[in-house]
Protein backbone atom coordinates (compact mmCIF):
# COMPACT_ATOMS: atom_id res chain seq x y z
CA UNK A 1 0.00 0.00 0.00
CA UNK A 2 1.16 3.50 -0.84
CA UNK A 3 -0.07 6.91 0.26
CA UNK A 4 -1.93 8.80 -2.47
CA UNK A 5 -0.48 12.29 -2.58
CA UNK A 6 -1.33 14.46 0.41
CA UNK A 7 -4.52 12.49 1.07
CA UNK A 8 -5.31 10.06 3.87
CA UNK A 9 -5.82 7.26 1.34
CA UNK A 10 -3.65 4.15 1.20
CA UNK A 11 -3.90 2.57 -2.24
CA UNK A 12 -2.46 -0.56 -3.79
CA UNK A 13 0.42 -0.30 -6.24
CA UNK A 14 -2.03 -1.68 -8.80
CA UNK A 15 -5.20 0.18 -9.73
CA UNK A 16 -7.74 -1.85 -11.70
CA UNK A 17 -9.18 0.13 -14.60
CA UNK A 18 -12.59 -0.72 -15.97
CA UNK A 19 -12.86 0.97 -19.35
CA UNK A 20 -13.56 -2.37 -21.09
CA UNK A 21 -16.42 -3.30 -18.76
CA UNK A 22 -19.74 -2.98 -20.52
CA UNK A 23 -18.32 -3.20 -24.03
CA UNK A 24 -15.45 -5.66 -24.51
CA UNK A 25 -16.44 -7.33 -21.23
CA UNK A 26 -19.82 -8.35 -19.87
CA UNK A 27 -21.02 -7.45 -16.38
CA UNK A 28 -20.25 -10.97 -15.12
CA UNK A 29 -16.75 -10.81 -16.58
CA UNK A 30 -16.19 -7.46 -14.90
CA UNK A 31 -17.31 -8.87 -11.55
CA UNK A 32 -14.93 -11.83 -11.97
CA UNK A 33 -12.04 -9.46 -12.71
CA UNK A 34 -12.80 -7.36 -9.64
CA UNK A 35 -12.98 -10.45 -7.44
CA UNK A 36 -9.62 -11.72 -8.72
CA UNK A 37 -7.92 -8.36 -8.28
CA UNK A 38 -9.19 -7.83 -4.75
CA UNK A 39 -8.23 -11.38 -3.76
CA UNK A 40 -4.73 -10.43 -4.95
CA UNK A 41 -4.71 -7.37 -2.69
CA UNK A 42 -5.90 -4.59 -4.99
CA UNK A 43 -8.10 -2.00 -3.28
CA UNK A 44 -8.13 0.71 -5.98
CA UNK A 45 -10.64 0.88 -8.88
CA UNK A 46 -10.61 3.41 -11.72
CA UNK A 47 -13.67 4.34 -13.77
CA UNK A 48 -15.09 7.38 -15.57
CA UNK A 49 -18.47 8.75 -16.49
CA UNK A 50 -17.48 8.18 -20.15
CA UNK A 51 -16.68 4.48 -19.83
CA UNK A 52 -16.66 2.00 -21.44
CA UNK A 53 -14.68 2.91 -24.53
CA UNK A 54 -15.05 3.80 -27.30
CA UNK A 55 -17.28 6.50 -25.86
CA UNK A 56 -20.87 6.30 -27.09
CA UNK A 57 -24.33 7.35 -25.95
CA UNK A 58 -25.53 3.74 -25.98
CA UNK A 59 -22.86 2.33 -23.67
CA UNK A 60 -22.07 5.33 -21.45
CA UNK A 61 -22.21 4.49 -17.73
CA UNK A 62 -22.04 0.70 -18.02
CA UNK A 63 -18.65 0.50 -16.32
CA UNK A 64 -20.06 2.19 -13.23
CA UNK A 65 -22.98 -0.21 -13.23
CA UNK A 66 -20.57 -3.17 -13.31
CA UNK A 67 -18.77 -1.81 -10.25
CA UNK A 68 -22.08 -1.26 -8.48
CA UNK A 69 -23.13 -4.86 -9.10
CA UNK A 70 -19.80 -6.17 -7.83
CA UNK A 71 -20.02 -4.12 -4.64
CA UNK A 72 -23.57 -5.29 -4.03
CA UNK A 73 -22.77 -8.96 -4.66
CA UNK A 74 -19.41 -9.07 -2.88
CA UNK A 75 -20.71 -7.02 0.04
CA UNK A 76 -17.26 -5.48 0.36
CA UNK A 77 -17.35 -2.67 2.96
CA UNK A 78 -17.36 0.75 1.33
CA UNK A 79 -14.28 1.87 3.26
CA UNK A 80 -12.27 -1.08 1.94
CA UNK A 81 -12.39 0.02 -1.70
CA UNK A 82 -10.99 3.25 -3.13
CA UNK A 83 -13.04 4.42 -6.10
CA UNK A 84 -11.69 6.94 -8.56
CA UNK A 85 -13.82 8.34 -11.36
CA UNK A 86 -13.50 11.09 -13.94
CA UNK A 87 -15.67 13.85 -15.36
CA UNK A 88 -15.34 14.78 -19.03
CA UNK A 89 -13.40 17.84 -20.10
CA UNK A 90 -14.26 20.11 -22.99
CA UNK A 91 -15.77 18.57 -26.13
CA UNK A 92 -18.66 20.09 -28.06
CA UNK A 93 -19.57 16.78 -29.72
CA UNK A 94 -20.14 14.75 -26.54
CA UNK A 95 -23.77 15.88 -26.17
CA UNK A 96 -25.28 12.84 -24.45
CA UNK A 97 -23.73 13.30 -21.01
CA UNK A 98 -25.65 16.37 -19.84
CA UNK A 99 -29.37 16.90 -19.41
CA UNK A 100 -29.11 20.16 -21.34
CA UNK A 101 -27.82 18.37 -24.44
CA UNK A 102 -24.81 20.64 -24.68
CA UNK A 103 -21.28 19.38 -25.14
CA UNK A 104 -19.16 18.52 -22.13
CA UNK A 105 -17.10 21.17 -20.34
CA UNK A 106 -15.66 21.74 -16.91
CA UNK A 107 -18.20 24.29 -15.77
CA UNK A 108 -19.32 24.32 -12.16
CA UNK A 109 -22.80 23.10 -13.03
CA UNK A 110 -21.53 20.28 -15.26
CA UNK A 111 -18.99 19.10 -12.69
CA UNK A 112 -21.75 18.90 -10.09
CA UNK A 113 -24.10 17.11 -12.51
CA UNK A 114 -21.41 14.63 -13.44
CA UNK A 115 -20.69 13.77 -9.82
CA UNK A 116 -24.36 13.34 -8.93
CA UNK A 117 -24.93 10.97 -11.85
CA UNK A 118 -21.76 8.99 -11.08
CA UNK A 119 -22.81 8.54 -7.46
CA UNK A 120 -26.20 7.25 -8.58
CA UNK A 121 -24.79 4.77 -11.10
CA UNK A 122 -22.16 3.51 -8.66
CA UNK A 123 -24.68 3.24 -5.83
CA UNK A 124 -22.40 5.01 -3.35
CA UNK A 125 -22.59 8.10 -1.13
CA UNK A 126 -19.17 9.55 -1.90
CA UNK A 127 -16.35 9.33 -4.43
CA UNK A 128 -12.85 8.83 -3.06
CA UNK A 129 -11.08 10.60 -5.93
CA UNK A 130 -12.68 12.70 -8.67
CA UNK A 131 -10.47 13.52 -11.64
CA UNK A 132 -10.90 15.87 -14.58
CA UNK A 133 -10.61 13.40 -17.47
CA UNK A 134 -8.94 15.88 -19.81
CA UNK A 135 -8.40 19.64 -19.58
CA UNK A 136 -10.75 22.40 -20.57
CA UNK A 137 -7.95 23.98 -22.57
CA UNK A 138 -5.99 22.50 -25.45
CA UNK A 139 -2.81 20.68 -24.43
CA UNK A 140 -2.02 18.87 -27.70
CA UNK A 141 -3.03 15.56 -26.13
CA UNK A 142 -4.22 13.83 -29.29
CA UNK A 143 -4.02 14.49 -32.99
CA UNK A 144 -6.77 16.34 -34.80
CA UNK A 145 -8.95 13.26 -34.40
CA UNK A 146 -10.18 15.12 -31.29
CA UNK A 147 -12.16 17.25 -33.73
CA UNK A 148 -13.38 14.42 -35.95
CA UNK A 149 -17.01 13.38 -35.84
CA UNK A 150 -17.48 10.96 -32.96
CA UNK A 151 -19.38 8.53 -35.14
CA UNK A 152 -16.64 8.33 -37.75
CA UNK A 153 -14.02 7.02 -35.28
CA UNK A 154 -11.29 8.44 -37.50
CA UNK A 155 -7.72 8.75 -36.33
CA UNK A 156 -5.09 10.71 -38.23
CA UNK A 157 -1.50 9.61 -38.66
CA UNK A 158 0.95 10.35 -35.88
CA UNK A 159 3.14 11.86 -38.57
CA UNK A 160 0.65 14.69 -38.91
CA UNK A 161 1.36 17.81 -36.84
CA UNK A 162 -0.53 18.36 -33.63
CA UNK A 163 -3.66 20.38 -34.25
CA UNK A 164 -4.93 22.85 -31.65
CA UNK A 165 -8.52 22.14 -30.79
CA UNK A 166 -11.04 24.78 -29.88
CA UNK A 167 -10.47 26.11 -26.39
CA UNK A 168 -13.05 25.88 -23.67
CA UNK A 169 -14.08 28.98 -21.79
CA UNK A 170 -14.44 27.71 -18.23
CA UNK A 171 -11.76 29.30 -16.00
CA UNK A 172 -9.64 27.20 -13.66
CA UNK A 173 -10.93 29.32 -10.77
CA UNK A 174 -14.47 28.05 -11.38
CA UNK A 175 -13.27 24.46 -11.63
CA UNK A 176 -11.49 24.73 -8.30
CA UNK A 177 -14.57 26.37 -6.73
CA UNK A 178 -16.64 23.37 -7.82
CA UNK A 179 -14.12 21.02 -6.22
CA UNK A 180 -14.26 22.98 -2.97
CA UNK A 181 -18.05 22.78 -2.93
CA UNK A 182 -18.06 19.03 -3.61
CA UNK A 183 -15.54 18.34 -0.86
CA UNK A 184 -17.52 20.50 1.57
CA UNK A 185 -20.72 18.61 0.70
CA UNK A 186 -19.05 15.25 1.30
CA UNK A 187 -19.73 14.00 -2.23
CA UNK A 188 -16.02 13.65 -2.96
CA UNK A 189 -13.10 13.15 -0.59
CA UNK A 190 -10.21 14.09 -2.84
CA UNK A 191 -9.57 15.07 -6.42
CA UNK A 192 -7.01 14.88 -9.19
CA UNK A 193 -6.20 15.59 -12.81
CA UNK A 194 -5.74 13.43 -15.88
CA UNK A 195 -4.04 13.97 -19.23
CA UNK A 196 -2.50 17.13 -17.78
CA UNK A 197 0.90 18.77 -18.20
CA UNK A 198 3.22 20.64 -15.86
CA UNK A 199 1.84 24.04 -16.83
CA UNK A 200 -1.71 23.00 -16.02
CA UNK A 201 -0.79 21.34 -12.74
CA UNK A 202 1.01 24.51 -11.70
CA UNK A 203 -2.04 26.64 -12.49
CA UNK A 204 -4.30 24.38 -10.42
CA UNK A 205 -1.89 24.33 -7.49
CA UNK A 206 -1.74 28.15 -7.49
CA UNK A 207 -5.52 28.47 -7.68
CA UNK A 208 -6.05 25.98 -4.87
CA UNK A 209 -3.67 27.98 -2.67
CA UNK A 210 -5.49 31.21 -3.55
CA UNK A 211 -8.92 29.76 -2.70
CA UNK A 212 -7.89 27.62 0.26
CA UNK A 213 -9.15 24.48 -1.50
CA UNK A 214 -7.39 21.13 -1.07
CA UNK A 215 -4.85 20.58 -3.82
CA UNK A 216 -5.10 17.64 -6.25
CA UNK A 217 -3.71 14.39 -4.86
CA UNK A 218 -2.86 12.71 -8.16
CA UNK A 219 -2.30 13.10 -11.87
CA UNK A 220 -3.18 10.19 -14.16
CA UNK A 221 -1.32 10.26 -17.49
CA UNK A 222 -0.28 7.86 -20.23
CA UNK A 223 3.15 6.43 -19.42
CA UNK A 224 4.91 3.34 -20.68
CA UNK A 225 8.09 1.98 -22.24
CA UNK A 226 7.02 3.83 -25.40
CA UNK A 227 5.90 7.10 -23.83
CA UNK A 228 8.02 8.60 -21.05
CA UNK A 229 7.80 12.32 -21.80
CA UNK A 230 6.42 13.19 -18.35
CA UNK A 231 9.82 12.40 -16.84
CA UNK A 232 11.19 15.63 -18.35
CA UNK A 233 9.31 18.18 -16.25
CA UNK A 234 6.00 16.99 -14.80
CA UNK A 235 7.41 14.36 -12.43
CA UNK A 236 9.70 16.80 -10.62
CA UNK A 237 6.82 19.22 -10.04
CA UNK A 238 4.57 16.47 -8.67
CA UNK A 239 7.22 15.14 -6.31
CA UNK A 240 7.93 18.58 -4.88
CA UNK A 241 4.19 19.22 -4.46
CA UNK A 242 3.27 15.85 -2.86
CA UNK A 243 1.04 14.92 -5.79
CA UNK A 244 1.01 11.26 -6.85
CA UNK A 245 1.70 10.12 -10.40
CA UNK A 246 -0.54 7.37 -11.78
CA UNK A 247 0.44 5.87 -15.14
CA UNK A 248 -2.36 4.60 -17.32
CA UNK A 249 -1.97 2.41 -20.41
CA UNK A 250 1.32 0.84 -19.25
CA UNK A 251 0.97 -1.55 -22.19
CA UNK A 252 0.45 1.34 -24.65
CA UNK A 253 -2.97 0.24 -25.79
CA UNK A 254 -1.93 -3.41 -25.56
CA UNK A 255 0.92 -3.27 -28.06
CA UNK A 256 3.59 -3.87 -25.39
CA UNK A 257 2.03 -7.25 -24.64
CA UNK A 258 3.70 -8.37 -27.86
CA UNK A 259 0.46 -9.49 -29.47
CA UNK A 260 1.17 -7.40 -32.55
CA UNK A 261 4.78 -8.61 -32.82
CA UNK A 262 5.44 -10.96 -35.73
CA UNK A 263 8.38 -12.48 -33.88
CA UNK A 264 6.58 -13.03 -30.60
CA UNK A 265 3.03 -14.01 -31.49
CA UNK A 266 2.22 -17.46 -32.81
CA UNK A 267 0.32 -17.48 -36.09
CA UNK A 268 -3.39 -18.12 -35.41
CA UNK A 269 -4.88 -21.37 -36.59
CA UNK A 270 -6.64 -21.36 -39.94
CA UNK A 271 -10.18 -20.12 -39.60
CA UNK A 272 -9.63 -18.82 -36.09
CA UNK A 273 -11.73 -15.79 -35.22
CA UNK A 274 -9.68 -12.65 -34.75
CA UNK A 275 -9.99 -11.34 -31.21
CA UNK A 276 -11.13 -7.80 -30.62
CA UNK A 277 -8.32 -5.55 -29.55
CA UNK A 278 -8.07 -1.96 -28.44
CA UNK A 279 -6.30 -1.02 -31.67
CA UNK A 280 -9.19 -2.49 -33.63
CA UNK A 281 -11.83 -0.41 -31.89
CA UNK A 282 -11.03 2.81 -33.74
CA UNK A 283 -10.69 3.09 -37.51
CA UNK A 284 -7.09 3.68 -38.52
CA UNK A 285 -5.65 3.22 -35.01
CA UNK A 286 -3.86 -0.07 -35.74
CA UNK A 287 -2.64 1.23 -39.11
CA UNK A 288 -1.24 4.28 -37.36
CA UNK A 289 0.73 2.09 -34.97
CA UNK A 290 2.05 -0.24 -37.65
CA UNK A 291 3.31 2.70 -39.74
CA UNK A 292 5.17 4.23 -36.79
CA UNK A 293 8.42 3.23 -35.10
CA UNK A 294 6.30 1.54 -32.44
CA UNK A 295 6.55 -2.02 -33.83
CA UNK A 296 10.35 -1.85 -33.96
CA UNK A 297 10.47 -0.64 -30.37
CA UNK A 298 8.07 -3.36 -29.25
CA UNK A 299 10.19 -6.04 -30.95
CA UNK A 300 13.19 -4.85 -28.96
CA UNK A 301 11.29 -4.85 -25.66
CA UNK A 302 9.95 -8.34 -26.39
CA UNK A 303 13.53 -9.51 -26.86
CA UNK A 304 14.54 -7.93 -23.55
CA UNK A 305 11.61 -9.58 -21.77
CA UNK A 306 12.71 -13.02 -22.95
CA UNK A 307 16.25 -12.24 -21.82
CA UNK A 308 15.06 -11.46 -18.29
CA UNK A 309 12.66 -14.39 -18.05
CA UNK A 310 9.42 -12.42 -17.96
CA UNK A 311 6.66 -11.80 -20.48
CA UNK A 312 6.58 -8.54 -22.47
CA UNK A 313 3.49 -7.55 -20.47
CA UNK A 314 5.28 -8.08 -17.18
CA UNK A 315 8.35 -6.13 -18.29
CA UNK A 316 6.19 -3.15 -19.28
CA UNK A 317 4.15 -3.07 -16.08
CA UNK A 318 7.19 -3.75 -13.88
CA UNK A 319 8.91 -0.72 -15.41
CA UNK A 320 6.05 1.51 -14.23
CA UNK A 321 5.92 -0.10 -10.80
CA UNK A 322 9.68 0.35 -10.35
CA UNK A 323 9.64 4.14 -10.83
CA UNK A 324 10.11 5.99 -7.54
CA UNK A 325 7.64 8.67 -8.67
CA UNK A 326 4.82 6.20 -9.40
CA UNK A 327 2.22 5.58 -6.70
CA UNK A 328 -0.23 3.28 -8.47
CA UNK A 329 -0.28 1.91 -12.03
CA UNK A 330 -3.66 1.60 -13.77
CA UNK A 331 -4.06 -1.69 -15.61
CA UNK A 332 -6.89 -3.19 -17.62
CA UNK A 333 -7.67 -6.59 -19.10
CA UNK A 334 -10.31 -8.32 -21.17
CA UNK A 335 -9.80 -11.80 -19.71
CA UNK A 336 -8.90 -13.36 -16.39
CA UNK A 337 -5.79 -14.86 -17.99
CA UNK A 338 -4.59 -11.40 -19.02
CA UNK A 339 -5.42 -9.98 -15.61
CA UNK A 340 -3.46 -12.72 -13.83
CA UNK A 341 -0.40 -11.96 -15.97
CA UNK A 342 -0.80 -8.24 -15.24
CA UNK A 343 -1.05 -8.79 -11.50
CA UNK A 344 2.00 -11.05 -11.45
CA UNK A 345 4.00 -8.19 -12.98
CA UNK A 346 3.80 -6.36 -9.65
CA UNK A 347 5.85 -9.16 -8.10
CA UNK A 348 8.69 -8.84 -10.62
CA UNK A 349 11.91 -7.68 -8.99
CA UNK A 350 13.33 -4.80 -11.03
CA UNK A 351 17.11 -4.96 -11.36
CA UNK A 352 19.79 -2.49 -12.42
CA UNK A 353 20.54 -4.70 -15.42
CA UNK A 354 16.90 -4.42 -16.53
CA UNK A 355 16.96 -0.68 -16.04
CA UNK A 356 20.15 -0.25 -18.05
CA UNK A 357 18.73 -2.35 -20.89
CA UNK A 358 15.50 -0.37 -20.98
CA UNK A 359 17.38 2.94 -20.99
CA UNK A 360 19.45 1.76 -23.95
CA UNK A 361 16.34 0.59 -25.82
CA UNK A 362 14.56 3.87 -25.20
CA UNK A 363 17.56 5.80 -26.51
CA UNK A 364 17.13 3.93 -29.80
CA UNK A 365 13.38 4.57 -30.00
CA UNK A 366 12.48 7.67 -27.96
CA UNK A 367 8.72 8.31 -27.91
CA UNK A 368 8.04 6.11 -30.97
CA UNK A 369 4.24 6.19 -30.65
CA UNK A 370 1.61 7.95 -28.56
CA UNK A 371 -1.29 5.89 -27.29
CA UNK A 372 -3.82 8.71 -26.95
CA UNK A 373 -6.75 8.85 -29.35
CA UNK A 374 -10.02 10.70 -28.99
CA UNK A 375 -12.80 8.71 -27.38
CA UNK A 376 -10.55 5.94 -26.06
CA UNK A 377 -10.17 6.88 -22.40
Amino acid sequence: MRKLGASDLSVSACCLGGMTWGNQNSVDEAVAQLNMAFDFGVNFVDTAEAYPVPMSADSQGRTDECIAKWMAESKIPRDKVVISTKTCGYNERYTWFRDSGEGTRLSKSQIHESVDKSLKRLGIDYIDVLQFHWPERSVGLVRSAMDADVGSKDFLSAAAPLQPRKLGTEPISAQVEAIGELIASGKIRHWGLSNENAEGVGLFLDECAAQGVARPVCVQNAYSLLQRGDEKDLVELLQSSDVSYMPYSPLAGGVLSGKYSSKYVKKPAAGAKKKRSRLGLVKGYEKNFLESKGPDAVELYCTLARKFGVTPTQLAIALCNSRVFVTSTVIGATSLEQLAEDLQAFEVGWTQEMDDAVVEAYSQFPEPWRVQVAGMG
